[in-house]
Formats: C-alpha cells, structure tokens, sequence
C-alpha cells in the first residue's frame, strides 16, 4: 500500500498472457486501479519470500540479539517489523508454540530498546543534517521523517511551507526509490 502498487503472481507459463501484446494487459489494468502493477512469476514470486524471509530473520537477531530459531519462528508467526514485536499484546508473542510471558515480555522489551537506539541514531543524523528543532517540533513526525526531509534538503518550517503537497509526496517517493535501491548493497 505504502508504495502504491500491486503485486500479481502468475504460474510461469501464463506470464505472456498476464501481460499481453507489448504490456497492454497490464498497462490497461495499471489505468483501471491506478497502480503501479509489477507482474511475478510464480518463482520469482517464492524466491522474493525467501528474500524478505532472511532479512527479516537477520533483522531480528540483530536488533533483539536471539538466535537465528527464535528469530524465524517470530517471522513465521508474521512479525515483520520491531513495533509488531514491541506493540503488540504480550499474549499474541507468548502464543507462539515453546515462548511464554517472561519470553514475550524480553523480547517487547529488547523491541523497545532497539527502536529507542533507531530514534536516536536518526535524531543524531537530523541533527548532523541541520534539521532545525522548531521543524522537529511539528507533531506526527517522527525523526526518520525528520532525516527524510532533511536530505531533501528541507531544513526549516520556512523550506516545509514553501513546498506544495505534490512536492512532498515526490521527495518521499524518490526516497523509497533509493532505499529500495541501496537495499541490495546492505544485503
């Protein structure tokens, strides 16, 4: 949702089909949803979960410091992201077969703790990137959005005010881009 798009997984013999004469098929359906549409095989489809699979994992065992078992079973189970872990109920966590309270509640803990080191990394490098407070200050932004803003080269109420909406939505478009393209060189 974030990215705007849809993912459409297709058995491998199907694909010229699902896309049609020169995209038509999918560009047609790209104007009738108004989204970007990105066409997989089924192949590409699986080696893409088994992606996102092990870097969640690694995610986890480095930023809970557990082992690579605990970790899978936390991505099995579908947490993805560390304010899944750190939000949600004690009980969702100790649900899962072999954890219990005290295991569920170190883990939101050790959660918490990593997304607190996060804040502060991104408050250092707003800071660094010379984000002014007053622009810190705005509500519903978080110092991640902060450093956003600030390599955009927003840096003041003034430079936020003088932007029109499209713009913004631009600038954080682009950033997903290049994210998206640095993620392979982190892997």
């Amino acid at each position: 949702e974030e990215e705007d798009r849809i993912e459409v997984v297709v058995p491998d013999d199907q694909l010229s089909l699902a896309i049609g004469r020169r995209g038509q098929n999918v560009r047609l359906a790209s104007q009738l949803t108004g989204k970007a549409i990105a066409i997989l095989t089924e192949a590409d489809a699986s080696e893409k979960r088994q992606k996102e699979f092990a870097e969640r994992t690694e995610m986890f065992q480095t930023e809970l410091d557990v082992d690579e078992t605990l970790a899978q079973l936390l991505v099995a189970e579908g947490f993805g992201a560390l304010e899944e872990v750190a939000y949600v109920e004690v009980d969702e966590i100790a649900s899962i077969e072999g954890f219990d309270d005290d295991l569920a509640a170190e883990l939101q803990s050790r959660a918490s703790e990593a997304l607190e080191r996060r804040e502060a990394a991104n408050r250092e490098e707003r800071r660094a990137l010379g984000v002014e407070d007053d622009l810190a200050a705005l509500p519903h932004l978080n110092e991640a959005m902060l450093v956003t803003l600030g390599k955009a080269g927003i840096k003041t109420l003034d430079d936020l005010a003088d932007l029109a909406t499209d713009e913004l939505i631009q600038k954080k478009r682009q950033e997903q881009c290049r994210r998206a393209e640095d993620a392979p060189k982190r892997a």
